[in-house]
């Protein structure tokens, strides 16, 4: 749906690459209505959440502040728009 060019000014500069995993874990925890460490433990325990984020079954996650961090990022500037936009299209 997304690719990671498309949001890369959202990312990290410092720490692991960021991927849009994490962009999909914020949208995997608006619908199941989960905090930052809940959605962060899914993304390391669950199954199902690593398969809808494209991540190997042994992958250790990341730490939940990534969430906070990201969408800090996403909601400065135009992101947030653009985010919808590739979604609606």
């Amino acid at each position: 749906m997304f690719d990671d060019e498309q949001f890369a000014d959202c990312f990290a500069i410092e720490g692991r690459p960021g991927s849009l995993s994490g962009t999909l874990a914020l949208v995997l925890q608006a619908m199941d209505n989960l905090t930052d460490r809940a959605a962060a433990e899914a993304v390391r325990t669950r199954l199902d959440w690593k398969y809808a984020l494209a991540m190997k079954p042994d992958d250790p996650g990341f730490d939940f502040s990534v969430l906070s961090e990201f969408r800090d990022r996403l909601l400065s500037g135009d992101r947030a728009a653009r985010l919808l936009e590739l979604t609606l299209q």
